[in-house]
């Protein structure tokens, strides 16, 4: 269960499940216990670098702007294996969020704000990004990447 989610892992697919309160000093206990998962699992730097920033990204945006950083509103992540993907997901509680209503922050006119680049990251570094509501409010982003080793395909959001 994510923010009250069945997310479809079976507990020996269950590589992480954790739980961190919404401050970004938080963030380093999530990065260490996802690159020990993914050492696990035999992913090469690379593969390791690209899921750690895309999840990085993830987790920042549900503190932010998710849970607006209350550090009463957990973040949860989770990291399992479904077939040949891995996938994470990252659960606030949050308002709610829809990655449409983001702008473009490579338009000329959004260069200069500083919203949409971890959306971006993510997009770039894994190969597939969604979002949708968790059954009890807030957002749950879900990133898969195949462990098969192709290249991530830009620009899916599904």
């Amino acid at each position: 269960m994510i923010n009250g989610v069945d997310v479809g892992f079976a507990m020996q697919d269950m590589l992480l499940d954790l739980a961190i309160p919404s401050r970004l000093e938080a963030i380093g206990t999530v990065q260490a216990r996802l690159d020990a998962a993914l050492r696990r699992l035999g992913l090469d730097d690379d593969a390791r670098h690209r899921v750690g920033l895309a999840t990085h990204e993830a987790v920042v945006n549900a503190i932010v702007h998710g849970n607006r950083r209350n550090p009463g509103r957990p973040v949860e992540v989770q990291l399992g294996c479904d077939g040949e993907d891995l996938v994470i997901r990252v659960a606030d509680r949050g308002a709610g969020f829809d990655p449409a209503g983001v702008a473009d922050p490579l338009l000329p006119e959004n260069l200069a704000r500083p919203g949409g680049r971890g959306l971006l990251l993510m997009r770039a570094l894994m190969d597939e990004v969604g979002h949708g509501p968790g059954a009890t409010g807030g957002t749950v982003a879900t990133l898969r990447r195949r462990l098969g080793g192709d290249p991530p395909r830009p620009g899916s959001d599904h």
